[in-house]
């Protein structure tokens, strides 16, 4: 029988807002991975980085660098 691992979620979770549009930045880990990043729009849906990071610092640059040069609305999709 396997055991559910807990969800370990990074202080730097936070919400990111530009011109009235917002997105989650939620970074989280379980106890024997690294750090996850993944930007949620207000329609749950999500973008998850493949690499995992070793601080969630690093996470929380990489979630801020992208949404500054890709844009906010590279992150939204439209609802369903």
């Amino acid at each position: 029988m396997s055991e559910e691992q807990q969800v370990i979620q990074s202080e730097h979770t936070q919400n990111y807002s530009v011109d009235g549009k917002t997105v989650e930045i939620d970074i989280y880990r379980t106890e024997d991975s690294g750090w996850i990043l993944e930007i949620v729009d207000e329609n749950n849906n999500s973008t998850l980085w493949e690499d995992e990071f070793e601080k969630d610092n690093d996470a929380l640059v990489e979630a801020l660098d992208a949404l500054k040069e890709e844009g906010i609305d590279n992150f939204i999709e439209p609802a369903k």
